[in-house]
This record gives C-alpha cells, sequence and structure tokens, in this order.
C-alpha cells in the first residue's frame, strides 16, 4: 500500500508530519474539532462549513483529451478538455503542495455493491473531514486494488493559479481517464469527491452492459423495486428514503438483468427545511454522532441546528453511512426495477403530476431530462431555472447520452418495468405564482403506484404533451392530476405549455440523429 503513493511521488516518510490511513469515522471526527475545522451539535453531529463553494462547481470540471478519450466522451457536454501535458504539470504541482509540511488522510474505499463490477476509490486529502466524507459515501473495501481503480489528490484549500494551467478559475475538478486519477483542488464542498467516482462508474459500466443511474432505489416487503431517476433537490433522496420501504441507496445506482444495485455507502441529503415531521429517517440520520453537516447554521449556546436557516446556503447537506437508516436493504442490492420514477420539477407549473410513459416517451424524457435548477445547488442559482440534463445527470455522464437511452430501452422490453414522469414542482401556474406540490401528494401518488393501483386506472392523453395522466390516483383531486384545470387563466396554461413544448423539441434537435429516430416520444405541440 505504502508502495503505491510513494511511487505516485507522494512522500511517506514525514518526521514533523503524520499519515492517517482509514481511520477511524471516531478520530476522523475528534481531528476535525480540534483542528478548528468543525463544531459538534447537541446530538452529536459534525458541522463544517465549506465556504464560497456550496454547491458544484460545474464550470471547471476539465477532462483530460488523449486517445483514450477523444471519441469516447461526450465532448459536446459542459466538459473542458486539458491536455495531458497540462494534467501531468498540475499532478506535479497537486503532489508538491500534498508534500509540504502537513499531515495528509488517506482512505481505500470501493464504489458499487457488485461483487464483479465495482471499483476501488483511494483518497489523499488534506482535511479528515472529507477523509470522514469518504468513508460515508465510498463502501467498505472488497478486494485488492488493481491498476484499474480509481484514486483522487484532494487539496481543498489550494488557490490554483488559472493562467499556469488555463483553468477558468483558481478551482478545477479534473480525471483523466488513462491514468485513473482526479484531481480536486480550490473548493471544499464534498459533493464533488463522490460525484466524481460517480462520473467515472457513468464511463465504464456501459461497457459491460450495465446501465448508471443517478437515481435513489427502494424496496418494498414484497421485494418490489422502485427507482427514482432526477436532478439534486427533485426528491430522490426523500422519496426513496419513504416510511415502510427499504432503502437501497438514494442518489447513484447501477441496473442490469441481474437487478439493481448501490454504488454508494451512504446518503448525502438536503438539509433546508428537514424536519422530522416530514422526513423522520433522514432527520434522525442526520442528527446522530458520526454525520456529517454541511453549511448548516449552529446555535452554539443550544448546539441546535436550525435546518430552516439559508443564511450559508439552500444547498445544506448531511452525509452519514447507510446503517443510520433504519428501514435498510443491507446488501445495498435488488431485484430487476418493477417501478422507474422520472422526477422532474417542473417551475412552468404545465407538466402532470404523474403520467405514465410508453418506450419511446421514456427515451426521450431521458435524454431531454427536464427539471429546474433548483437555488443553491450549483453556484450562483439563486432561484428555480428551467434546465435540461440529459439522463437526469449529464453533468456526470462522460458519454453520449443517447448510449445510456439505448440502454434504457433495451431494458424497458427486456425487462418490462414501469416508466412514470412525476412532477415534483409546480401546478397551478408558474414559480412565482403557482404552488408546489404539497410532498404528501407526492407520496400519495407513489404509494398508489407501487400498490400497482393504477394498472387498470383509465387515462386521458393531454394535447400537447400526449402524455398519458391518470383520471383518478387514490383520493387526490382531479383538478390537481390535470395541470390544466388548476390555472385559472386557461389561455396563459395553453401559452405556457406550448412554450415549454416547444423549447422540448429545440433543444432535442440538437441530439441530430437520435431526435429523428426518436421524435414519437416527443410533446405532440410543434411536431
Amino acid at each position: 500500500m505504502t508502495q503505491f503513493y510513494a511511487d505516485m511521488g507522494i512522500n511517506m516518510e514525514r518526521p514533523n508530519n503524520r499519515i492517517f490511513v482509514d481511520s477511524p469515522r471516531s478520530f476522523l471526527i475528534q481531528e476535525t474539532v480540534a483542528r478548528g475545522i468543525g463544531k459538534l451539535t447537541k446530538d452529536g453531529a459534525l458541522v463544517v462549513e465549506t465556504g464560497k463553494h456550496t454547491g458544484r462547481s460545474a464550470n471547471d470540471r476539465y477532462i483530460v483529451r488523449d486517445e483514450v478519450t477523444e471519441n469516447t466522451i461526450w465532448w459536446e457536454n459542459n466538459f473542458k478538455e486539458m491536455t495531458p501535458d497540462t494534467f501531468a504539470k498540475l499532478k506535479s504541482h497537486i503532489i508538491n503542495y500534498l508534500n509540504q509540511d502537513r499531515d495528509l488522510f488517506i482512505t481505500e474505499r470501493s464504489v458499487g455493491a457488485d461483487e464483479v463490477h465495482n471499483l476501488g476509490a483511494r483518497l489523499v486529502t488534506t482535511n479528515p473531514n472529507h477523509a470522514l466524507f469518504s468513508t460515508h459515501l465510498f463502501r467498505d473495501k472488497v478486494r485488492d486494488f488493481n491498476e484499474n481503480d480509481f484514486t483522487i489528490l484532494h487539496a481543498p484549500e489550494l488557490q490554483l493559479d488559472p493562467n499556469e494551467f488555463g483553468l477558468r478559475s483558481e478551482t478545477a475538478v479534473v480525471t483523466c481517464l488513462k491514468s485513473k486519477l482526479t484531481i480536486i483542488a480550490g473548493t471544499l464542498y464534498a459533493g464533488e469527491i463522490k460525484k466524481s467516482m460517480f462520473a467515472a462508474m457513468n464511463y465504464l459500466l456501459p461497457e459491460s452492459n450495465i446501465m448508471p443511474t443517478h437515481s435513489g432505489a427502494s424496496r418494498l416487503e414484497n421485494g418490489e423495486v422502485s427507482v427514482f431517476f432526477g436532478l439534486s433537490g427533485t426528491g430522490k433522496t426523500t422519496l426513496s428514503t419513504d416510511e415502510g420501504t427499504f432503502l437501497i441507496g438514494d442518489d447513484e445506482h447501477g441496473i442490469s438483468e441481474a437487478g439493481t444495485f448501490n454504488f454508494e455507502g451512504g446518503c448525502y441529503a438536503k438539509t433546508y427545511k428537514l424536519s422530522k415531521e416530514g422526513e423522520p429517517e433522514i432527520y434522525k440520520a442526520s442528527n446522530r454522532f458520526g454525520s456529517l453537516l454541511e453549511n448548516v447554521i449552529l446555535d452554539e449556546n443550544t448546539g441546535l441546528v436550525d435546518f430552516y436557516d439559508k443564511t450559508l446556503s439552500e444547498n445544506g447537506r448531511a452525509s452519514y453511512p447507510l446503517e443510520f437508516i433504519e428501514e435498510l436493504e443491507t446488501s445495498s442490492r435488488g431485484d430487476i426495477p418493477k417501478h422507474v420514477f422520472f422526477l422532474s420539477a417542473d417551475a412552468f407549473g404545465v407538466l402532470p403530476p404523474v403520467a405514465k410513459l410508453t418506450k419511446e416517451q421514456a427515451m426521450f424524457y431521458f435524454v431531454l431530462g427536464y427539471t429546474a435548477k433548483l437555488a443553491g445547488t450549483e453556484i450562483g442559482v439563486k432561484e428555480p431555472t428551467a434546465t435540461f440534463s440529459s439522463c437526469f445527470g449529464a453533468p456526470f455522464m462522460l458519454r453520449h447520452p443517447s448510449e445510456y437511452a439505448k440502454l434504457l430501452g433495451e431494458y424497458i422490453d427486456k425487462l418490462g418495468f414501469n416508466v412514470w414522469m412525476v412532477n415534483t414542482g409546480w401546478t397551478g401556474g408558474a414559480y412565482g405564482t403557482g404552488q408546489r406540490f404539497p410532498l404528501n401528494i407526492t407520496r400519495q401518488i407513489i404509494r398508489n403506484i407501487q400498490a400497482n393501483n393504477l394498472d387498470k386506472v383509465e387515462t386521458e392523453q393531454d394535447p400537447i404533451f400526449g402524455l398519458h395522466i391518470p383520471k383518478m390516483v387514490g383520493e387526490i383531486p382531479s383538478t390537481i392530476l390535470n395541470p390544466q384545470k388548476s390555472w385559472e387563466d386557461q389561455e396563459a396554461y395553453t401559452k405556457k405549455a406550448q412554450e415549454l413544448a416547444d423549447s422540448f423539441h429545440k433543444q432535442m434537435s440538437t441530439f441530430g440523429n437520435f431526435y429523428e429516430e426518436n421524435i414519437s416520444g416527443a410533446p405532440t405541440f410543434g411536431k
């Protein structure tokens, strides 16, 4: 183990400093507090702040362009290129920084709850709280590492010179798929660590005909599995951690003919407006010794956290290991999904709260990836804004969306699961006029589907989007189920819906052949 890091250039002999390898969580928490990086709440949770980076640095993501990635990366996505020479220079700079007068924390973990399809993940960081985070989000090491496993060099407080390395800013998240190395510098936001390995899995798994997904997953008592696709803030964690279901995972999964498996060893839940009444499992897991809270407000006099205070960020986060969840599928695996949900927070209030999708619609809306970019999820986002993120996770999908959509279509045919669109956004008007769907309404919809109560319910087809909307879902009023009926101004609804449908076509036309071949799944307006 020591030889690997020495060969990389890291000085493992430090007379004046220490290197901690796979330290216990209690020790990492103690070190975080002792170094003045974090504080403990009354309940024992560790609270830290991440400075100006309270979300992902989406515009500072780089991929090394070489013979491995030249024809396999979806370069039209928001991936910036870095040459092999510049990356080598950056790597040397980072290693020199890590070798300076400071302690290091190393963890060796795994990604993927599958005996074959897993990835080793080494983290070398200067901060104990980030090492703690990796013990939450990555899994226990399951085998000896080899040349196919990844290493993350993490220097969160190092401010890079943009001119020296051709960067946009002093921050960089750079992955070299050839050398299996990721460098993260200039950001304390821990989410960059987990997402770097998610992206690596997304790149590798399609080669084995496994579909990587940005999704939460849970199973019912009868073993039936539900998978929830969606961007951050659309409800993946909340809905996959619902009472009465057993959590498989809240964010990243693989789907194959063998079933569903979680990539992670923990959860990374949003905390803004977190309450014991609304999300009891997440609340309990977040308020205990061992959990890590980012960018929440701590009252040092009482030791209590105010989850309704967004002074630091609306993207406050809690990370904790899966075992903190009581209703848990301990294997982190499940059967082939029975129901797949596409969660979209529609800021325009024109999509129905639920619609069943045909295979063609599923492929279309999967590549479209429409939702609202929610406040705080990324730097500079202050209010919900319409956005498109292919596969409901474009920043982490390194290959062209059509590759993932092809797998989705094949699995719908082979495995026969149902695909539903669920709008967790607005109703009765657009953002600022209407209101957001109450969580209890969304939960009622999901629970009715999971109980297979909608298998034979009559539907009506939306004239603009072509979606099949159930006429009855439990006790939910029909005026809520059909978005047009929830608007007072019918002309305003039609205009807004047509504008959104038109934007769908405009967005999808950028995918050329895929759009032309799959237009049958598109909204009816504008074709």
